[in-house]
């Protein structure tokens, strides 16, 4: 005869798969757990006894009443013994059973004051921990800062320059945008240096750097190429006309006097310009033409070239 198969209750299945899990609790909390639960099961059992204490003494005192009330004036001395001491055992074997319990509790407090000691050891160790990781975040955020900007201007380097170009003309082409490139470099630098000391030269080359970067749009950048050389990239600059703007006001800009160290000095710069994709298609040839162009420029009065105009 064809029976229907027993089906596995969904609580079954899941009370079966919660069992490992339960059974991989620590076994010191298992056993702290137990003996606490036991001292709770014990205090009940030794308030039951207490009743049942409390219980017999009414009982064999309203006993007592009753026989008085009926006239008798002696009680048996041996039978009144015997209850006194049935009761006392009972009241002995609560006290010992409350000093268990008592017992099992100060336990229970000491071990968690030592979790609590312990906690909190923990918690003072991973506080020391994360401020390590801070400090150590800190510390390779200072170091790829070092690495990728100039020590004298905190301009990005000659190496992050080329990284941001070649994302710029990858840009460019997937988005038709110009570029431009200009190349600048300060006319006579070495005259300061000579006359007034190469700590008075760092203070040009800061103060040229503090007036290029507010010029400078978010996605553009201004860089230090090395020396008296300084390299400014434009993103998308909107056309020829508007990149010759920029370099006559930069021109205007740096020219401005600046006071070093009590003396009034003053430097000018000649640009050299390369436009994207007009005078050329890679990052290398860009600063290469704008490098030519401000050589160029540099027998100009207006003090700036552009690499079209200049090899033409």
């Amino acid at each position: 005869m064809w029976l229907p198969t027993p089906k596995t209750h969904p609580m079954t299945s899941a009370a079966t798969t919660a069992a490992p899990t339960a059974a991989r609790a620590s076994p010191i909390a298992r056993d702290k757990a137990g003996a606490l639960g036991q001292a709770l099961l014990k205090s009940h059992e030794v308030r039951n006894k207490v009743e049942e204490c409390v219980d017999d003494l009414a009982s064999k005192n309203e006993a007592i009443k009753l026989q008085i009330s009926q006239g008798e004036t002696t009680l048996p001395a041996h039978e009144s013994l015997q209850e006194s001491e049935v009761v006392e055992a009972k009241v002995q074997e609560c006290a010992d059973d409350l000093q268990h319990v008592t017992e099992v509790l100060a336990k229970g407090v000491d071990d968690l004051k030592r979790v609590k000691v312990a906690l909190a050891d923990t918690q003072r160790a991973l506080a020391r921990t994360e401020s390590s990781l801070s400090d150590a975040q800190e510390a390779e955020s200072r170091s790829r800062h070092r690495a990728l900007h100039d020590a004298a201007t905190g301009l990005p380097n000659r190496s992050l320059f080329d990284d941001r170009l070649a994302q710029a003309i990858a840009l460019a082409k997937r988005n038709q945008w110009t570029l431009a490139v200009m190349f600048l470099d300060l006319n006579h630098f070495k005259r300061i240096n000579d006359d007034h000391g190469h700590a008075a030269g760092d203070v040009v080359l800061k103060t040229v750097a503090s007036r290029l970067l507010p010029m400078a749009r978010h996605q553009d950048t201004v860089c230090r190429n090395g020396g008296d050389e300084f390299l400014y990239l434009l993103v998308n600059p909107q056309g020829r006309d508007n990149v010759v703007r920029i370099a006559r006001d930069i021109l205007t800009n740096i020219a401005r006097p600046m006071t070093v160290e009590g003396e009034v000095l003053s430097v000018r710069p000649s640009i050299g310009i390369a436009l994207y994709p007009e005078s050329a298609a890679t990052g290398a040839e860009l600063i290469a033409h704008a490098d030519a162009a401000m050589y160029s420029a540099k027998g100009t009065e207006i003090g700036y070239a552009v690499w079209s105009d200049a090899a033409g």
